[in-house]
Formats: structure tokens, sequence, C-alpha cells
């Protein structure tokens, strides 16, 4: 077992909580049963290390079965250890070193997407992670972020996720200028999240979330650019019935994803 918190071994896990050790070495932090067992199911090959208290071990045999059927070996380590590795206070027994796993852009793009997620200069972890979780539940095709954006695997963001950061096609650092060559070809409308859109209900009325769809979110304080926001065909806004000054972007971006889902999933009667 792995006893002493001061350990190098220990140091270099914990550095994965900074941008410029993920950056340096390729590999980010993974917190927690939940997103460690998704990894297992779904990305087994890219865990560098695994490590796990004994009792959390013991409560999820589960992921001791899986890992054992993937060829992960776990290591174990005391509480302490744990603490000293995790950037979080509870990481819950397990924590696991994995390769990072960004999609080419281009391969998003060679699987003809129905609805891709595309995120300029979206900074709250929180925000981002909840927004690639909704994406997944919606059934989106990819998630797209300019490299103005948090960075995908910041620990905050890899939570907020709840294992969705394995379960679709993410690409990170492009540009928006670049994005949009393959958006066209691919004949998705490229469709705006902003209050100066045309009302969310008359959109659906008109149809206009019938057809393949590339969602643009702007920033969560200032939107988009003027420049970003003239790309757009169209610009859609979430209506506020209600007395609150504006909504949480991922808020309105799950009303607005999940929309364009609703109508991509029409039943036939």
């Amino acid at each position: 077992m792995l006893d002493n918190p001061r350990a190098p071994r220990v140091k270099a896990v914990a550095k994965l909580a900074t941008r410029g050790a993920r950056s340096e070495t390729g590999l980010f932090l993974l917190e927690g049963p939940q997103a460690v067992s998704e990894a297992l199911a779904y990305r087994p090959q890219l865990i560098v290390e695994l490590y796990a208290t004994p009792t959390a071990l013991e409560r999820y045999q589960d992921i001791a079965a899986t890992a054992v059927d993937a060829g992960v070996d776990v290591e174990f380590v005391s509480e302490e250890v744990l603490a000293a590795m995790a950037d979080t206070v509870t990481p819950q027994g397990f924590i696991a070193v994995v390769h990072q796993f960004p999609t080419a852009l281009k391969d998003i793009f060679a699987e003809d997407p129905k609805l891709v997620i595309i995120l300029e200069e979206v900074r709250d972890p929180g925000n981002l992670g909840t927004i690639i979780r909704v994406a997944d539940a919606a059934g989106a095709d990819a998630v797209i972020l300019t490299g103005r954006s948090v960075d995908l695997y910041n620990p905050k963001v890899v939570r907020s996720t709840t294992g969705s950061l394995f379960h679709l096609p993410i690409t990170v650092d492009v540009e928006l200028e670049n994005v949009l060559p393959y958006v066209r070809e691919a004949g998705l409308q490229l469709l705006a999240a902003d209050i100066k859109g045309e009302d969310l209900v008359l959109a659906r009325t008109n149809g206009v979330l019938d057809a393949p769809t590339a969602w643009l979110f702007g920033n969560e304080a200032r939107g988009l650019s003027d420049e970003h926001f003239a790309l757009a065909e169209k610009a859609i806004t979430v209506p506020i019935y209600g007395d609150a000054e504006s909504m949480n972007l991922a808020t309105a971006a799950a009303v607005l994803i999940y929309e364009s889902a609703f109508a991509h999933n029409k039943v036939s009667n």
C-alpha cells in the first residue's frame, strides 16, 4: 500500500490539478467511483494509474471486477494519500490518472453529425461540464470547444460531466472560424443562442429546429461578440416569463439542446 502522502508519485498525481502539469504530461485527474466506473467501461485503455482505498474497493466490488476484466491494475492507497492526491475534499475512495483524448475536428464531421454543440469562450467549469452532460443526454453527436474556453480536463469540468466526458466526441482548442467550413459542408445550420434572437417558441412553431443544427453558445457574461454573432444564420433566445434578469448559460443551453433533440426525434402518428 502507498501510504506516504509526501511521496514523489503522490505529488505528481496532485499536480495534475494544474493546467501546466496537464499540458506537459497529456494526462488528467479523475476522481470518484462514478467517473472511474465510466472510464473503465468506455475508455479503459486510457487509464495510466488507478488508486483506491481498501474500504472503497470493498464497497464498490463492481469497479474491482470491471478493472480486472479490463486489465487495469488497482493500487491500494491510504486515506491520507488519497486526500493528498485529490482536488476535492472528499474524493470518495478512487483516483485515476488518465490520458487526454480530444477528437480531431475532421473526425467529428466525418460521422455525418446532426446535432453539434459549439462553445465559444465558456469560462465556468461547472457550466462546461453541465453542457457536456446535457449534450450526452440529448443524444448530441459532438461538442466543440474553442481555445478561449476553459480547459476540458480541468478537474471541476471533469467532475461536472459525471462521466459524459467518456461518451461523446469532444474537440478542443479550435478557432470558431475554422469550424464553420465543416459545419457548412455537413449541411448543418448554425444557430446562435442569444438574447437578441427569435423567440424559441416561434422557432419551434416555424420548424426551424427540425433541421440538422450546430448550436453556438458564447461567454457567460458577454455572450457572443458581434463578429461571431454575425456568423450564425439565425439567433434564438429562451423567453423569460417571470422576473429573473437572465438565465444561467448551462440552463439555457439545456433547453435549446433538448428542443433540437425533441425536433429530431419526433414520433410519427
